[in-house]
């Protein structure tokens, strides 16, 4: 006899348990031939709730939306993550809906506390495992981390099952899914029975999930995989330990850098559209970091609601200026010119009175800067809008940047995208689009800020090759910098990076939160001392 299930992957929306209510129940109607419905981890309220749990009431919230979906979703099995106060404590459960009624919880055993993930602050871990019969099949109850560990999970949940269930809120970086392919394919075949996977779709704060469900045959072979960051359901027949009938899959993963395109689209979209904004407005250089953003801008949110500004002082070219209102022009996206001049000759003849002033130097530069951002920042006060600043990560990481001038916004797109990427991704737009979206000048001109004459990214910063390499070794992998030059990087390059890096600690805690991509974001992922003496140099 046949058993259907249905995932269920959405967009919760975090403490709207009304939203997030609607949107189960309406899933719940498309899904009503199916034996058994899953969902994601803690979708009645969204995830992380970081320190929400620690409200009382938010708790309670959770606990009375979950009676209300079981009485208003009676005639199939549901699983639905929430999260449960229980004598005392907090735990991030599963519960086992049917016949109107919570039938039973499981309570997440193994709790991650790593990366972006700090669950012991918040839960206790259960202790005991959940086996369910559903319509006469074994079914294992697992969240998330729990799967990690098979070790564990044979032990938990034994080897007698018909179907192992894990709902998840794993969130998205570069070469996720793959892991978790593997992750699923070897607890499917350490517990010799299919497993039903259901992860959360969409934006929150720095984080983005980008849903891809699937089921893995007891095999450890995957036999479909849900949409990215798309709301969906993949539905799966299970007989005899293998799964069969799957509809909603697609037929494979998306290409890396339409997955990393799709995860910065989404990342926008919700952080605004969930935030409440309106239009965003962007500081169009002419370069290739504001293109970027305005491009990823333009699909989340539409063309109507972006606003481009280009603010040229004597140092931007006639070639930069013109680039950023071609690239408005090719977006079609509403655009403004403010000259800087008048203003930054005002701000000029005021500091003239202290000693020591003068035009010389990263002083003035830096002071064009935050003239624009000042500018921006009026924009956003006066219209409503939200600014989008334009930092990647290569930029961040050693802080060529203006605390109050560029970094000044209340989105930072591409914060965890290395410069060299940025290039990559300009030319994935065009190519998508079938024409020259970004102009091609763009991408081809040498960076420069233009903060004075013939100036060059090159003048302060090591090639973008080189730069991210280091970068990667440093801050997503952890890499001494003796270990780096033992790579085959450049000493005395290597030493330059780690200090800069070190130092600017200060100005990452400043930056407005961006879209995680990579393994290790700045922010929630690295969490550094500012006030640090502690220096890895490679003096060999």
């Amino acid at each position: 006899m046949s058993f259907k299930v249905v995932l269920g992957q959405f967009n919760a929306v975090m403490g709207d348990f009304g939203c997030n209510f609607d949107k189960i129940c309406g899933i719940y109607g498309r899904a009503r031939d199916a034996d058994l419905l899953v969902l994601p981890e803690l979708c009645i309220c969204g995830y992380p709730p970081e320190d929400l749990l620690l409200k009382p009431h938010f708790l309670r919230e959770n606990r009375v939306y979950v009676e209300k979906l079981a009485k208003a979703c009676p005639d199939i099995a549901i699983i639905v993550g929430f999260a449960e106060q229980c004598d005392g404590n907090c735990y991030n459960s599963a519960a086992l809906l049917r016949n109107g009624k919570v039938e039973s919880v499981y309570r997440k055993c193994l709790l991650p506390n790593y990366g972006v993930f700090d669950e012991y602050r918040y839960f206790s871990a259960g202790s005991e495992s959940l086996v369910a019969d559903i319509g006469g099949n074994k079914v294992g109850i697992t969240i998330c981390e729990d799967i990690w560990d098979v070790n564990w999970l044979k032990v938990a949940v034994g080897s007698k099952l018909d179907l192992l269930v894990n709902i998840s809120g794993s969130p998205f970086h570069i070469g996720k899914v793959e892991q978790r392919k593997e992750i699923l394919g070897d607890a499917a075949k350490a517990i010799g029975c299919p497993v039903a996977y259901c992860n959360l779709v969409g934006g929150q704060d720095e984080l983005v999930f980008d849903g891809q469900s699937m089921f893995v045959n007891a095999d450890g072979s995957v036999a479909g995989v849900a949409k990215a960051f798309e709301e969906c359901l993949l539905a799966g027949e299970i007989e005899n330990h293998e799964i069969r009938d799957i509809d909603g899959g697609v037929e494979q993963v998306p290409e890396l850098l339409d997955e990393i395109y799709q995860a910065l689209v989404v990342g926008v979209r919700d952080y605004i559209g969930k935030n409440n904004f309106g239009k965003v407005v962007i500081g169009l250089s002419g370069g290739i970091d504001s293109s970027i953003v305005a491009a990823i801008a333009v699909d989340a949110l539409g063309r109507e609601n972006v606003v481009g500004v280009t603010m040229p002082s004597k140092f931007n070219s006639s070639e930069t200026i013109s680039d950023a209102a071609k690239l408005a022009e090719n977006l079609g996206i509403e655009f403004e010119t403010i000259p800087i001049e008048p203003m930054l000759k005002s701000f000029d003849e005021m500091l003239g009175n202290v000693d020591g002033w003068d035009k010389q130097g990263l002083a003035f530069e830096n002071l064009q800067s935050r003239v624009r951002g000042n500018l921006l920042m009026a924009l956003s006060n006066k219209k409503g809008y939200i600014v989008l600043t334009t930092g990647n990560k290569s930029e961040t990481a050693v802080g060529y940047s203006t605390l109050y001038g560029d970094t000044a916004g209340g989105f930072a797109v591409i914060k965890d995208v290395p410069k060299t990427l940025v290039y990559k991704l300009c030319e994935y737009v065009n190519n998508v689009n079938g024409r020259e979206v970004i102009p091609q000048s763009v991408i081809d001109r040498p960076p420069s800020a233009e903060l004075r004459e013939d100036q060059f990214d090159s003048d302060s910063l090591p090639d973008y090759d080189l730069l991210d390499a280091i970068l990667k070794g440093y801050v997503e992998e952890d890499k001494s910098a003796k270990q780096l030059v033992e790579m085959g990087l450049d000493r005395e390059t290597v030493n330059r990076v780690v200090m800069m890096v070190d130092r600017n600690e200060y100005k990452r805690r400043q930056s407005p939160p961006g879209v995680k991509i990579t393994p290790k974001a700045f922010g929630r992922d690295r969490r550094v001392p500012i006030t640090n003496r502690y220096r890895t140099q490679a003096n060999l």
